[in-house]
């Protein structure tokens, strides 16, 4: 089992930044990334990188404003977030899977966080 912990969401205006943290526990795992879901909205592919963070993936609607990182020394993935606009407010969630490559797909997913709240303010 993988425990994942989010953190990092706030309060923010636009064209601000903000860097989310997700913290494992338990075992090792593969592929990881972040999804976001506004209220009344499906659940939204944001980043994911593979295991080594060598390899990573974002839509178009962040590309070149999100990064997401590994440090697996601390066991932990973060997004760091740049140029953030009302648009990107909702709830982030980590999300990781067992030995793997990244996907943008839920469903490949085997363990959630509890997501952390991003609030773009115009």
């Amino acid at each position: 089992q993988v425990q994942l912990v989010d953190s990092g969401g706030g309060l923010v205006q636009a064209g601000g930044s903000l860097r989310l943290s997700c913290a494992a526990s338990g075992r090792t795992f593969g592929g990881s990334a972040w999804f976001r879901q506004a209220p009344g909205k499906e659940r939204e592919f944001v980043a994911t990188m593979n295991w080594s963070g060598s390899i990573t993936y974002y839509p178009d609607s962040v590309k070149g404003r999100f990064t997401i990182s590994r440090d697996n020394t601390k066991n932990t993935v973060y997004l760091q977030m740049n140029s953030l606009k009302p648009e990107d407010t909702a709830v982030y969630v980590c999300a990781a899977r067992r030995p793997g490559s990244g996907s943008d797909r839920t469903g490949d997913y085997d363990y959630w966080g509890q997501g952390t709240q991003v609030t773009v303010s115009s």
